[in-house]
């Protein structure tokens, strides 16, 4: 049986690693190292380290896969599957397996190279994103394509339903691909390069609703971000998180950020070109809550005509 070594660090490469290791023999599996975790600054092992410990399976994290990587090799994997690993793979690495390096990303390449597919596919408003499976090179996400999948993002999608959903497609998608690597019947499509676009890690200023944009774009960024790291406003000085919100009327207003309208499920906000209606948020130091109950607890007509920045 070929042996695989596999690279991953977060949630979203747990579904990829249980189909590898269900199917073929997972010799070793190379992870960020572990990280301090919540307000107690707990050790915590990474989601794929704990899925290769609850199958006894050897796990490497080094700091730097670029300086340390010969214990990989000493494993001597006939293949190497990566899927959100976290750092650049060094080209001596790449070049050693018979059947070559494979990568997992989410998303239609070339379209949203980088670090944040999934984020990135819904606050830039693509209508559709999917799965490749591709070679990696020595430049992010640029190798030949091998196999994709692709899946509508739909207006009730956010971060969450679409990660998950995207987990497993890219799990079906690599089981079904593998077959026609180890044989070598594979395709491998050279990516065009005038298509290419990016999706770099969300910065904290991207959070930040600018409410000078269209109900749509601030729409798209909220579901994007949720929940994490999710969306923000100041109102009166303090932070508010949102999760959720739904598209209002279109109208014109000369000033943006405005609090137009209370209603039962949420706070018209004026846009460029309507009202954006926030329906859930999370106050600084509180719960996430829906905006209903937010608005038991206060004055609503205190609300009206306050500038959400």
């Amino acid at each position: 049986m070929k042996k695989i070594v596999f690279m991953g660090t977060p949630d979203f490469a747990v579904p990829i690693l249980e189909g590898l290791i269900e199917n073929y023999e997972v010799v070793l599996v190379v992870s960020q190292p572990d990280k301090k975790v919540g307000r107690k600054q707990i050790l915590t092992p990474t989601p794929v380290k704990q899925k290769a410990m609850e199958y006894n399976i050897d796990v490497f994290q080094p700091e730097k896969i670029k300086e340390d990587y010969q214990t990989i090799i000493e494993y001597k994997p006939d293949i190497i599957v990566t899927c959100a690993y976290g750092q650049i793979i060094p080209k001596e690495l790449l070049d050693y397996p018979e059947y070559g390096c494979i990568n997992v990303h989410a998303s239609l390449l070339p379209k949203l190279r980088g670090g944040a597919p999934i984020h990135k596919s819904i606050i830039d408003g693509y209508k559709k994103t999917g799965i490749t499976i591709m070679y990696m090179d020595v430049k992010m996400d640029s190798g030949d394509i091998i196999t994709q999948s692709t899946t509508e993002i739909l207006d009730e999608d956010n971060l969450e339903k679409l990660h998950d959903r995207l987990s497993i497609m890219g799990k079906e998608l690599l089981l079904e691909t593998l077959p026609s690597i180890f044989d070598k019947t594979n395709n491998r499509i050279a990516q065009d390069i005038n298509e290419v676009t990016y999706a770099y890690n969300i910065k904290r200023e991207e959070e930040h609703i600018v409410f000078s944009k269209t109900r749509r774009e601030i729409f798209n960024l909220i579901r994007g971000l949720n929940p994490f790291p999710a969306a923000f406003f100041i109102l009166d000085d303090m932070e508010y998180k949102v999760y959720n919100s739904r598209i209002g009327n279109e109208k014109e207003y000369t000033e943006y950020g405005k609090i137009t309208n209370i209603y039962k499920d949420g706070i018209g906000v004026s846009t460029s070109d309507g009202e954006i209606i926030i329906t859930e948020i999370k106050p600084f130091g509180k719960k996430r809550m829906l905006v209903k109950d937010y608005l038991n607890g206060i004055n609503k007509d205190n609300l009206v005509g306050k500038i959400l920045k």
